[in-house]
């Protein structure tokens, strides 16, 4: 059973390079062999050194299951007509998780796949699959077409499946960091050198955002302060 995320794994060509970015918005990494990695409350992040890519990209998520052994390293899961990395670990190899980074970035909040079957990926994710919980099925044209998140762990995966534009194949996309108080995040990526947008209203009532606009790898990211 699929009880929670272990680690985003986001592969890059030049780890020193990412690794300079990452750490201005995260923190400090821990090294491991062939990348790095740093835990937040619900789930880790995994810089992975990839020489034969030209751009960084989020290319899988390592979910935790207490019914698998994983003492020969991490199985993949297979995902028909998805074309996704996935991998499980068991409960037991589940990495420490850590406190807010020093620049208050507390979590994932959620994670964004693009994909061109959105009934597909109920079957791959939902209860007849992997077994995540389908928290909500709507239609939101404004906001990219149909969208489901699957919930589990404390962090959502957020999957859009826009039929007028769809993508060539399915892809995470972009990820969302957790912030409990995003006026002192700010300021302190200002100190930093981070660029970002100013604060907005989030979708979600009682919400506040900002945008990165560097240090994100070149991937879509998101700071979301929760409603009060």
């Amino acid at each position: 059973m699929i009880t929670g995320f272990d680690r985003i794994l986001i592969e890059v060509p030049d780890l020193d390079e990412a690794l300079a970015q990452y750490s201005a918005l995260l923190g400090s990494f821990q090294g491991t062999a062939g990348g790095a990695l740093l835990p937040l409350a619900n789930v880790a992040i995994e810089l992975r050194a990839t020489p034969i890519i030209a751009t960084a990209r989020i290319a899988g998520l390592v979910l935790i299951d207490d019914c698998v052994d994983d003492s020969d390293g991490p199985q993949l899961l297979p995902a028909p007509n998805r074309d996704l990395h996935l991998e499980r670990v068991s409960a037991a190899s589940q990495r420490l998780q850590g406190p807010a980074t020093s620049l208050g970035i507390s979590a994932v909040d959620h994670l964004v796949l693009q994909s061109r079957d959105a009934d597909d990926c109920i079957r791959v994710f939902g209860e007849e699959g992997l077994g995540l919980r389908l928290a909500l099925d709507q239609l939101v044209p404004e906001w990219g077409g149909r969208m489901l998140f699957f919930r589990t762990g404390k962090m959502t995966l957020e999957v859009i499946h826009n039929p007028k534009q769809p993508p060539a194949e399915d892809h995470f996309w972009g990820i969302t960091y957790l912030c409990p108080d995003l006026d002192f995040t700010l300021a302190q990526l200002d100190v930093a050198g981070v660029s970002h947008s100013p604060i907005r209203n989030g979708r979600k009532p009682g919400t506040r955002v900002a945008t990165l606009k560097s240090h994100d790898l070149g991937l879509p990211t998101l700071l979301i302060e929760p409603a009060p």
